[in-house]
């Protein structure tokens, strides 16, 4: 799925950023339609979709095994569904390329047909363990064969009908979660999760939009037992994506670190599970203005107005965790130009992602000259009060997304330039990422 043409490039210093983009469509988002969408019966339109590698898996895997998925324009896609029970046999092994997400869902939704699905991927996504969710659909029924470690390749001989469960997650997390709701859809009865923290909450939206019976209810102390109602029937749909607030993230901070920038960005969304990072940074003392409020397919959205700030370091609540796991790696660049020190914890998760993103942004911050310390569950840097990065380093990005667009930010506020050794794997979330860079920078300047 992925280029396998390395594409090494150098992010030198920049003079402020102005401008107003509009973003990809919100990755998790983009999955969750297409799958649904191949599950009910009829036809359904989503416009908005992100069409970078990753979901462009999920597309693939859902057309092998049934659904007649069109694209009819930019972003413009056309999807008449085989209907919930009537996944068909893949003929070959799906491809996963390098999404995590992709393969813990579909692994979910599978999990429930009586069908027999191998799924293979790209070396990151091979040392990334599923075991987390092997271990709820193996209790569903699901026969699942794994590689050694609990990893890909794998085949999943699903169950049907499946065996209704109560399950606690022991880690938040929302593909988790999302893959037994998925199971569960095809399960007779009541399927449910028991979710200690709250995680992004896009499953739970678009299967009630989908016409899902599915209830949550909420404990004094923030729990929530979140329930579908198996054997269900859904409804087509037309859904517009929101922009992706994990590549927004990006340019958020981008604009916020680059001195005399002031950066719109357009249609963000807001899912307060997804949030965080405004959050974060608003409390550093960025200045970041939410513009036209509104809700789009049940899914608050704003624009963004960014301006150039001194932030501070803070001590950051693990409990915001879940609602920006994904925005770390951009958060501690941030946190590298702040006045103080930042500390962060309670990001195991972070271990196990497309890289050890706590490992590697550690060393690559180390390279240009950024104060860092690795502990087992979150780094604590040292900024510098606004003052531009040594920069000067090639980074090794390990074929992770994030990693490789973290650096090329920190190289716009960097005395030398920041090298990233392959900005390929950027395409699997965010393939216009650097033309949109490019359109905001007005000519490079020395710092």
């Amino acid at each position: 799925m992925t280029d396998q043409t390395a594409r090494p490039r150098s992010f030198a210093a920049s003079a402020p950023l102005k401008g107003r983009i509009a973003i990809p469509g919100d990755k998790s988002i983009s999955h969750r339609a297409l799958m649904l969408s191949a599950l009910a019966v009829g036809t359904s339109r989503v416009s908005g979709l992100l069409e970078g590698h990753d979901v462009l898996a999920t597309a693939a895997a859902m057309r092998a095994m049934g659904a007649n998925i069109d694209r009819t324009g930019d972003g413009e896609w056309v999807i008449d569904g085989v209907g919930v029970g009537g996944l068909l046999q893949p003929r070959e092994a799906l491809d996963m390329g390098n999404s995590g997400t992709s393969t813990r869902l579909l692994m979910g939704l599978v999990s429930s047909h009586p069908i027999a699905t191998t799924f293979v991927g790209d070396a990151s996504l091979s040392g990334r363990p599923m075991g987390r969710v092997i271990d709820p659909l193996s209790q569903m029924g699901a026969d699942i064969s794994a590689s050694p470690g609990g990893r890909l390749p794998l085949m999943v001989r699903g169950l049907a009908p499946a065996v209704r469960i109560e399950y606690r997650l022991p880690v938040a997390s929302a593909q988790v979660k999302s893959a037994i709701l998925l199971a569960g859809l095809n399960t007779p009865g009541i399927t449910t999760v028991i979710e200690p923290v709250p995680t992004r909450d896009h499953s739970e939206r678009m299967l009630k939009g989908f016409g899902a019976t599915l209830e949550v209810e909420v404990e004094p102390d923030g729990t929530r037992w979140i329930s579908v109602m198996g054997e269900a029937e859904l409804r087509p749909q037309t859904i517009v994506v929101p922009g992706d607030p994990s590549s927004a993230a990006f340019f958020i901070v981008a604009a916020l670190l680059v001195p005399g920038s002031d950066v719109t960005i357009a249609n963000v969304g807001l899912n307060p599970t997804r949030a965080g990072l405004v959050e974060v940074l608003t409390a550093m003392g960025g200045d970041i203005e939410l513009l036209d409020a509104r809700e789009v397919g049940g899914e608050p959205v704003a624009d963004l107005r960014v301006r150039h700030s001194l932030l501070r370091g803070i001590a950051v609540d693990p409990a915001v965790a879940p609602s920006m796991i994904d925005e770390y790696p951009i958060l501690f660049v941030a946190a590298a130009l702040a006045e103080g020190t930042t500390v962060t914890t309670g990001l195991d998760e972070l271990r196990v992602k497309e890289s050890d993103r706590l490992s590697v942004m550690a060393a690559g911050l180390a390279a240009i000259g950024v104060r860092v310390e690795e502990s087992e569950d979150g780094l604590v840097i040292h900024g510098t009060g606004g003052d531009p990065l040594p920069g000067g380093a090639t980074i090794a990005g390990h074929l992770d997304h994030r990693i490789c667009m973290s650096f090329a930010i920190a190289g716009l506020v960097s005395k030398a330039p920041v090298t990233i050794d392959d900005m390929a794997p950027v395409a699997t979330s965010f393939p216009n990422f650097e033309a949109l860079l490019e359109g905001l920078m007005e000519k490079p300047h020395e710092l």
